[in-house]
């Protein structure tokens, strides 16, 4: 198994003789919450160095028992104000050390949460639940690789003014669908150029931009790789977008669905089964599954994955607006079936031979990547434990097809398959579960207590 090295990773080395030459004078030592975002601190070079690479940085854990608005929200059993809201211990992972080049003389470095009190991982936290996936498949003797195709929104506009408008009649980076288009994808390269650029040199390796399904939408995919650095890639990917744009008096999206008159934006999900040792590919063997000649474990990968994807799709719709994607002739998936190079199926056989891999494109833009992965590796690695089959192939278009299971059409829906799912409280524990049913259910709550524009126009006068 081959692994492409980027340029813009820092050894400890590398960085302090950055320093030395005054290359270098802030380091985010960050971390993904709940939502995927990136939260830390700014620390200075000297300090880091001196202190935060034996010892690390402290963070306040309501960052993992907070909403959006940083509202610390009460239930959580992991902190709360009865237990005084104390910190947890960010530890860095020198492996994801690297430059942040969009920012002047920065540079970036993930951390793993720990609870000191305990000496234990916090296992709530995002990192460490695809970890613990990992090395479960690690211990059947795998390694997963993996790839996500991220699309988002470009808009005309800043943050500021967008927020100036509530977000009505914004100004789309272009005026009509551009799939695959050049012509319009030229009038946006200034920006995703730029994106791919600070990407390129920052240790995230990008294959390509391309025109979507909307004006304005953009796809950039990165290089694939073992699924953990994927998921640090794609959360580095999507919160220097959002600083890049802001620095260029620009604004992007990755909601799932931001207008319903326009397309959604999709979080595709590739993953392949590698053998650890080896590092021989083991997605293609001898038995036939609908024409298409893959091994018995990814076979049973996959029937574990489309059995649990119903109790999984709250951790890849996660907002009350991820299921207005959801809709008929989209591309969007709408039944759950798997199919051959087939846009209508939520899970898609693609590539051949090393290549050969499922893609699920459940997932919306707004999914946490590392969320999104361990659920997906946890229904996977059920699949090959319990030998579970998949269901026949399905041709031809699924949007149209009877006596489908259907990905759930609600985040309450979905917060009901989550709950009652026995297979993901063993896969992730009770409390981790019910540390996310609260999430979502925080979620749902919140969104049901507004009164919507919607509301106000419908019924102020009329009813």
């Amino acid at each position: 198994m081959s692994e492409y090295l980027p340029k813009g990773l820092l050894t400890l080395e590398e960085l302090a003789v950055a320093v030395s030459r005054d290359e270098i004078e802030t380091v985010l030592v960050v971390f993904p919450d709940m939502y995927g975002r990136l939260v830390g601190k700014r620390v200075t070079p000297s300090f880091f160095l001196d202190h935060v690479v034996d010892g690390g940085i402290h963070a306040c854990d309501y960052l993992l028992a907070c909403d959006m608005e940083m509202d610390p929200v009460p239930g959580y059993q992991f902190t709360s104000w009865e237990t005084g809201y104390g910190d947890f211990h960010c530890v860095p992972d020198f492996s994801t050390l690297r430059l942040a080049t969009w920012l002047p003389k920065t540079a970036l470095v993930l951390c793993d949460l720990h609870n000191e009190k305990q000496n234990a991982p916090v296992e709530v936290a995002p990192r460490r639940m695809l970890q613990k996936q990992l090395a479960d498949a690690a211990e059947m003797g795998l390694t997963l690789m993996a790839g996500m195709e991220i699309e988002l929104y470009v808009f005309n506009e800043t943050y500021e003014s967008a927020r100036e408008k509530r977000y009505h009649n914004l100004n789309t980076g272009g005026s009509y669908i551009e799939d695959y288009h050049i012509l319009q994808g030229t009038k946006e390269e200034p920006l995703v150029g730029a994106i791919r650029k600070h990407l390129e040199s920052s240790g995230v390796p990008v294959e390509f931009s391309k025109g979507e399904w909307g004006p304005g939408q953009q796809e950039i995919n990165l290089r694939y790789s073992e699924a953990l650095i994927q998921a640090d890639r794609n959360a580095i990917y999507k919160h220097a977008a959002k600083e890049i744009a802001h620095l260029n008096q620009k604004a992007v999206t990755f909601m799932a669905k931001w207008d319903e008159t326009q397309a959604g934006s999709g979080m595709h999900i590739h993953l392949s089964l590698w053998d650890k040792v080896s590092g021989d590919p083991l997605c293609a063997g001898d038995t036939d599954m609908g024409g298409i000649k893959v091994s018995e474990r990814f076979r049973h990968f996959i029937g574990g994955w489309i059995k649990h994807a119903r109790e999984i799709t709250a951790f890849y719709a996660p907002n009350v607006s991820s299921y207005k994607r959801f809709q008929s002739g989209s591309f969007a998936p709408t039944g759950i079936a798997w199919s051959s190079d087939n846009r209508t199926a939520g899970f898609r056989m693609v590539g051949h031979g090393k290549g050969l891999r499922i893609e699920c494109r459940i997932p919306g833009a707004d999914a946490n990547p590392y969320l999104a992965f361990a659920a997906s590796i946890a229904a996977g690695l059920d699949g090959i434990r319990n030998k579970i089959e998949p269901p026949a192939i399905f041709n031809g278009d699924i949007y149209q097809a009877q006596n489908l299971a259907r990905v759930p059409s609600t985040l309450h829906e979905a917060i009901v398959e989550m709950e009652n799912s026995v297979f993901l409280k063993e896969a992730f524990g009770e409390e981790v579960i019910a540390h996310y049913l609260h999430y979502f259910k925080t979620e749902q709550r919140k969104f049901d207590a507004v009164v919507t524009d919607w509301e106000k126009m419908r019924f102020f006068e009329r009813i």
